[in-house]
């Protein structure tokens, strides 16, 4: 990111697949960044801040133009601006992903209202070009078709509207946009796939997605307990498990028999299912969280929807939406807010927010990890390596933590400890060339030098080469 924007980052962003992801425009923006930033972490903040900024007015302007309904639209757009679960996606600046897709998605909707109320082919090559802007900046937009039919039925009701048989007219207008989501789900397969990676069983993984499902509506309406990490559950009991499927689809249930009456009730639930269903956990992006906040800044527009047409239609009189229903979603608003202010002082420095992790979670191996490597940087060794332990504890072949603890233990000088953790992480990633390198070196300020050679050499095979060069200079290796 800190050569800025050259000729060969602009091609190393389009062919990488850095992180297991491919978001090219991501990569741009960041060195885009640097250019005017530098190292300063303030002006990355405002680009994120700007970005959703622009997305919130976006959602205003495509709900008012849509609906002709000024308040609603406004309801949806402030919510979607001050909600406490969008926090980690406009706080963190590496999760720039979420607010670069995000405003490309309310532009690329906006533009497909215009396309549908004067259609012309180069208004609809501009949509897939904004589409393709979304894909290229987080592969989670892939759902973006989907929701294009589920406007065409409401608000836009171009179903009513067209002559031509539903599926003939959406095919031929909605193959393009499908066919680039294909390809764009499976090059993040193929990025994200990682054979060595203990994940759960499917089994699992299905268990989990109805909670979670049922738990980011619970924290829609009662933001509560956010962390930057929720860890997958062991075990999840059976009745939790039934209980939250039961709800998820009796709710789906009701919303499908009632499509005619309440069709933005029908729209809003399925916008917020479909746009989560590729990272419910299903399919296995991240093998260590159950859910994520960050995963909920789109989808939660549809909860918004839903509540502010649904809400409005219980009060058939004027006159009682403006003495209730006004003043009542300005507190709801005011709330979110302070509940969004509040979650913004967690993002202060990494030991505030793996501190509150580790405070409103439970059996989180990787924010004990997280906040261990904290600690090692500010120097409290000692504190980093009870972090490590408390890691290693609860997850037994966390090598990550191993790792972390044997640099540690050679900050403390205590090497033959280096040598045991940097043993059982080589047991558990026999390819990992860092842990050779840590334990040669220790082998050697030990005094072994047949083992710490031996080490470095085989780190040097797997392409790491630093300590080898650095032995052979010192005439250590011969």
């Amino acid at each position: 990111m800190q050569s800025g924007i050259t000729k060969d980052g602009f091609c190393w962003a389009f062919e990488a697949t850095y992180a297991e992801f491919w978001h090219p425009l991501t990569w741009l923006s960041l060195m885009l960044d640097y250019q005017f930033y530098g190292t300063n972490a303030g002006g990355y903040h405002l680009t994120n801040l700007i970005l959703h900024i622009l997305s919130t007015l976006l959602l205003f302007q495509l709900f008012s133009r849509m609906t002709k309904e000024i308040w609603p639209s406004a309801f949806v757009a402030a919510l979607f601006a001050l909600h406490p679960l969008h926090v980690e996606s406009v706080a963190w600046i590496a999760e720039r992903k979420d607010v670069l897709s995000g405003f490309f998605w309310m532009l690329t909707l906006c533009l497909y209202v215009c396309y549908t109320e004067k259609p012309s082919f180069k208004r609809y090559l501009v949509v897939l070009f904004s589409f393709a802007g979304a894909l290229m900046s987080k592969s989670m937009v892939v759902t973006l078709p989907v929701v294009m039919i589920l406007l065409d039925y409401w608000p836009l009701k171009r179903f009513e509207t067209r002559k031509e048989s539903p599926l003939t007219w959406q095919l031929k207008e909605k193959t393009p946009f499908f066919v680039m989501s294909a390809v764009i789900s499976f090059v993040t397969l193929y990025a994200e796939f990682n054979p060595s990676e203990k994940g759960y069983s499917l089994s699992t993984r299905l268990a989990n997605a109805p909670v979670a499902f049922v738990k980011y509506l619970e924290q829609t309406f009662w933001p509560h307990d956010l962390a930057i990490l929720y860890p997958f559950p062991d075990q999840l009991p059976a009745w939790q498990v039934w209980g939250a499927a039961i709800f998820f689809l009796v709710i789906s249930f009701a919303v499908i028999t009632a499509v005619k009456r309440f069709p933005y009730l029908f729209v809003g639930w399925f916008w917020f299912v479909v746009i989560l269903l590729p990272v419910i956990g299903i399919v296995e992006f991240n093998p260590q969280a159950s859910m994520a906040d960050r995963y909920a800044y789109l989808p939660l527009t549809g909860i918004f929807m839903g509540l502010a047409w649904g809400v409005g239609h219980l009060f058939s009189r004027a006159d009682l939406r403006k003495k209730i229903l006004f003043p009542a979603g300005i507190i709801f608003i005011a709330i979110m807010a302070l509940l969004a202010w509040n979650q913004c002082g967690y993002w202060k420095d990494s030991m505030v927010l793996f501190d509150h992790a580790l405070k409103v979670t439970k059996n989180n191996p990787i924010m004990h990890n997280n906040r261990g490597s904290a600690f090692a940087e500010l120097g409290r060794y000692h504190e980093a390596v009870e972090d490590f332990n408390e890691a290693i504890r609860l997850k037994p072949d966390f090598d990550e933590s191993y790792f972390n603890r044997g640099v540690v233990y050679a900050e403390l000088g205590q090497y033959q400890r280096t040598i045991e953790d940097c043993t059982e992480v080589i047991r558990l990633k026999p390819d990992d060339g860092k842990a050779y390198n840590n334990r040669g070196s220790a082998y050697l300020m030990l005094g072994n030098k047949e083992y710490g050679c031996r080490d470095l050499q085989k780190a040097c095979d797997l392409g790491n080469c630093i300590a080898w060069e650095w032995a052979k200079n010192k005439e250590l290796c011969r």
